[in-house]
Formats: structure tokens, C-alpha cells, sequence
């Protein structure tokens, strides 16, 4: 779990997440306290193409690559975030993330996330609702 010092923090850092953006305090309240905060040392790998998405990532502190077959394809810096879709379907994560410096992640699990929002109604309602406008914009929808 998030330390008490830090809450305000990973809400400031929740209501960044398209994702979350419409949901009210106490909603990504209750989101966050289902998050846990973890460290990744620089060269570490946070996640691992092929393995089961299970979880999403919020880059509080630092900067990972994003690796393909072991190519870089991309980066991911301080308040950017990977693994939304792993909220919604578990499947094989498309891509590697190793941390290029110290990262401190916000993380939240598949199974925790929706025991925490699965009895809000209005939480679901905001979630598919956005979930939908991103597939339909133009451009880049949701990742991973």
C-alpha cells in the first residue's frame, strides 16, 4: 500500500491518467488505496514482454525504455504511465519496461482494482465511458 506521506501524491498523480480523469476524489480515493508503490533499480526489468498483463504503472519518480523483441521502441518518464489495458483483460504484455534510472512506480493491480471499483456503479459507468471515447478519437487509443 501507498505510505500515508505519499497518498496526496498518488492521487495528484491518479487524476493525471486520462483513464481516471472523470472520476470524483473519493472514487480515485478509493482507487489509490488499493495501489502499492514499488522501486525499480536502474536496469531492472518492471515488466516483461510475453508475461500475463496483471497490473498498471505510474512513473512517480524516474524514466524506463520500452523494449520490443529487445529493441527500444519507446521511453516512459515521471508521470507517464503503461499497462491500462492489464486493468481490463489480462493478456501477454506486448512490450518489455526496464527502468533507465531509479523509478518509483504507483502500481495497481487487475484483481484489487476491480474489488475496490467493481461495487461503484458510477466508478464502472466513468471508466467505460472513457474507455469508449479514447477508442473512438483519432490517433493513439489506449496501450498495453
Amino acid at each position: 500500500m501507498v505510505d500515508s506521506s505519499r497518498k496526496a501524491d498518488a492521487l495528484a498523480a491518479l487524476e493525471t491518467v486520462p483513464l481516471f480523469s472523470s472520476l470524483t476524489k473519493r472514487q480515485l480515493n478509493s482507487i489509490a488505496s488499493t495501489a502499492a508503490e514499488r522501486t525499480y533499480k536502474a536496469g531492472e526489468t518492471i515488466v516483461k514482454q510475453g508475461d500475463k498483463g496483471i497490473g498498471f504503472y505510474l512513473l512517480l519518480d524516474g524514466n524506463a525504455d520500452v523494449l520490443k523483441s529487445g529493441q527500444k521502441v519507446g521511453a516512459v518518464h515521471q508521470g507517464q504511465f503503461f499497462g491500462e489495458m492489464a486493468l481490463l483483460e489480462e493478456q501477454p504484455r506486448t512490450a518489455e519496461v526496464r527502468a533507465s534510472a531509479l523509478c518509483h512506480c504507483l502500481v495497481l493491480s487487475r484483481w484489487e482494482f476491480w474489488g475496490a471499483v467493481g461495487k461503484d456503479p458510477e466508478v464502472l459507468r466513468a471508466l467505460l465511458t472513457e474507455t469508449v471515447r479514447r477508442l473512438r478519437a483519432p490517433g493513439p487509443g489506449l496501450s498495453e
